[in-house]
C-alpha cells in the first residue's frame, strides 16, 4: 500500500515555533553521544536484517554513508493538522486551470509513450497523466529528501516504525538491484519516490521497465513512470470497459443511508431509486454495479462511481484524491466542470470540532465510532440518525450548524 499521501500536502505546515523558544537549550554533548550511539546500535541490527534479506554489506554501507536521524522528517510525521481542506478547496487546486492546461500539454507531448503503457490495459492515457499531475506536478515536485535517511528516521523513531522498517529494507533491495544509485534515490519525507510517488514496497511489486534499458527508473524515465503507473492500476483491478463514474442527480426522496462506497448496486437498481444523469436523462443501461457518493451532502454534487474509482482509491485512500484524479482526467480530455455547485459557504470544521461532534453524538446515544477526528462511515451513520431526530435531510454531512445544534442540546 502506498503511503504517499501519507496525508499529502496538508502536512507542509509543520510547526517550528519550538526551535525559537527562549527556554530552549542546546543538548549536552553527552545527550548527543547517547542519541547517536542508540542509532548506531539500531543500524547494526538493521544491517543484519538487510543482509539476511539479500542486501550486500557494501550496498548497505554505501546507502547509509552520512545518514543520521532527520529532525525535519520527525516533525512532519508528528504533526496532526488541526484543519484539513474541504473537498471543494482541494479540487480547486488539484483541478485548476493550470493543471488542466499542463495536463493537456503533457498528454500531447508524451502520447506515444502513454499509449504504449496504457492502451493494452484499456486505461485512458489521461488517467495516468492526472495521477502524474497530482503526485508530482508532472514531475516538477518529487521531494528533496534522501529516501534512505527519511525511512531510517521513521523506522528508528516514529509512530509506525514497523511500516517504515519494511519499506527501508525494500529501498535497500532496490539499490541492490541497481535501479537507482543511492545519491539519486530522492523522495518525500515519508519515503515516497519518483514522479508518481511509489513507496519502496510498491516500487518492488509494481514498477516496471518501460523503456527497455534494464532498469526501473521512475525518477527520470517517463516510459518507466507511465508503465509502472499503468501496471499498478491493472494490479488493483482496472476494468477497461468501465468509466470511473459520473456526476448524477438524486431524487428528493433518495435514501441517504445508501450513499456509501461500501454499498454497491446494479445501475438499474439506482435508476429504480430515481437516480438520473446530471442533465436529468435516464442512466444508461449497464450490467455493472456502482455506488452513490455525495461528499458534501445533499447541497453538493453526487456521483455514481464504478470499480475503477475504487482502483484509484487503492493508489491513495482518499475520496478527495480519487475524485480529483478522475475529474482532472476528464477535464484534460475536454469534459466540462461539475454541473452542481459545492456548498462553499459552509464553515470548515477543525479536527477539534470533529472530535467534539463525535463525542456529543456518542453522549446522545449514537454509535459514532472511535472519537478520532475523522468522519468515517460510523460517524456518518450517527449523523444521519441525529439529522432524522431533528427533521433534517439525513445526508450524513458534518456541518458547523449540526455541531452547534448538538452543543445547544447538550447544554440545555
Amino acid at each position: 500500500m502506498r503511503l504517499a499521501l501519507l496525508l499529502s500536502a496538508m502536512l507542509f505546515t509543520a510547526c517550528q515555533s519550538a526551535s525559537h523558544s527562549l527556554e530552549q537549550t542546546e543538548p549536552s554533548s553527552g545527550t548527543v553521544g547517547t542519541a547517536e550511539s542508540g542509532f548506531a546500535a539500531w543500524r547494526t541490527g538493521l544491517k543484519a536484517e538487510a543482509v539476511a534479506a539479500g542486501v550486500s554489506a557494501a550496498t548497505f554501507d554505501r546507502a547509509f554513508r552520512g545518514v543520521r536521524p532527520n529532525a525535519d522528517v520527525l516533525a512532519k510525521d508528528s504533526v496532526q493538522p488541526e484543519y484539513t481542506r474541504p473537498i471543494w478547496s482541494y479540487l480547486d487546486t488539484a483541478v485548476s486551470p493550470k493543471n488542466i492546461d499542463m495536463g493537456g500539454q503533457q498528454l500531447s507531448e508524451n502520447l506515444p509513450a502513454l499509449q504504449r503503457a496504457a492502451r493494452p490495459h484499456g486505461i485512458p492515457p489521461q488517467v495516468i497523466v492526472a495521477i502524474w499531475g497530482l503526485e508530482s506536478a508532472y514531475g516538477t515536485h518529487t521531494g528533496g529528501y534522501n529516501v534512505i535517511e527519511a525511512l531510517a528516521t521513521l523506522a528508528y523513531d516514529s509512530r509506525r516504525p514497523e511500516v517504515f522498517r519494511r519499506n527501508l529494507i525494500d529501498a535497500l533491495l532496490i539499490l541492490e538491484a541497481g535501479d537507482i544509485p543511492p545519491a539519486d534515490m530522492q523522495g518525500s519525507w515519508a519515503g515516497a519516490m519518483g514522479q508518481t510517488q511509489f513507496m519502496p514496497a510498491a516500487f518492488r511489486t509494481y514498477a516496471i521497465d518501460g523503456d527497455g534499458d534494464g532498469r526501473r527508473d521512475i525518477w527520470r524515465s517517463l516510459p518507466d513512470v507511465f508503465a509502472s503507473t499503468a501496471n499498478y492500476l491493472v494490479a488493483f483491478g482496472w476494468r477497461p470497459e468501465q468509466p470511473w463514474g459520473a456526476e448524477v442527480r438524486l431524487p428528493a426522496n433518495f435514501p441517504w443511508d445508501q450513499a456509501e462506497l461500501e454499498i454497491a448496486k446494479p445501475v438499474a437498481q439506482w435508476a429504480a431509486l430515481g437516480v438520473r444523469r446530471v442533465d436529468g436523462t435516464a442512466l444508461p443501461a449497464s450490467a455493472a454495479t456502482a455506488s452513490v457518493i455525495a461528499p458534501a451532502g445533499h447541497r453538493g454534487p453526487a456521483f455514481l462511481v464504478f470499480d475503477n474509482f475504487r482502483t484509484i482509491l487503492d493508489y491513495n485512500r482518499s475520496v478527495s484524491y480519487a475524485l480529483a484524479v478522475s475529474h482532472l482526467a476528464d477535464r484534460i480530455a475536454g469534459a466540462p466542470p461539475f454541473a452542481t455547485a459545492w456548498p462553499r459557504e459552509e464553515p470548515q470544521l477543525s479536527r477539534t470540532d470533529k472530535l467534539d461532534l463525535q463525542s456529543l453524538l456518542a453522549a446522545r446515544g449514537y454509535d459514532a465510532g472511535e472519537a478520532d477526528g475523522v468522519i468515517g462511515r460510523k460517524t456518518r451513520v450517527a449523523i444521519r440518525q441525529f439529522q432524522q431526530e431533528i427533521g433534517e435531510v439525513p445526508d450524513g454531512f458534518a456541518t458547523m450548524a449540526l455541531l452547534t445544534r448538538l452543543r445547544a442540546l447538550t447544554a440545555s
